[in-house]
């Protein structure tokens, strides 16, 4: 069986593997969205949840149509990757919304690919590659839980605060 078939592709069992789908890509990015919501990221549990469950959505729904169109026009072409591309498009702008740009610093770096792997583990379970997702889950989980190790632990210099000397002189004298 290739992955992206159902196992029942028919019936109440059909509906039980769509939901297992949806299930799975819900539980392995909630995985990596509790890490962000106990570091208080900017995007939690309920983000990656969600990124994740529109992925998986998507993409099944794409094996859906392709499979709809083959069976009522066999000699049509299309193309179930241009839907699966637009997933990652949507999923990179909304990653991006979360990256914050400061004079000396960027901040949400990793919260934007995190909710990046979110998507893409939704379009791997959404396609059935459920043992890959399950890794790339647990992968993902171990880089944002432990290697901070790498992370430099200096804090940024804090501002300076300038007085002007000659402000202060006129108030005192």
């Amino acid at each position: 069986m290739d992955s992206l078939e159902l196992s029942f592709p028919t019936g109440f069992l059909a509906s039980l593997e769509i939901g297992g789908r949806l299930l799975l890509a819900i539980a392995l990015a909630g995985l990596l969205g509790w890490d962000r919501e106990e570091k208080d990221r900017p995007a939690g549990l309920r983000t990656y949840m969600l990124v994740a469950l529109a992925s998986a959505l998507f993409t099944i729904i794409t094996f859906e149509i392709y499979e709809t169109l083959h069976i009522t026009n066999p000699s049509g072409s299309s193309d179930p990757i241009r839907i699966i591309e637009a997933v990652t498009a949507g999923v990179a702008f909304l990653a991006a919304g979360t990256i914050i740009q400061g004079r000396t610093s960027v901040r949400g770096l990793t919260t934007g690919a995190g909710m990046w792997m979110a998507g893409a583990l939704g379009v791997a379970v959404g396609a059935g590659h459920y043992l890959l997702a399950i890794f790339a889950a647990g992968l993902a989980f171990c880089i944002l839980r432990f290697v901070n190790f790498a992370a430099p632990n200096d804090k940024p210099p804090a501002s300076t605060l300038l007085i002007d000397e000659s402000e202060e002189d006129q108030r005192s004298g």
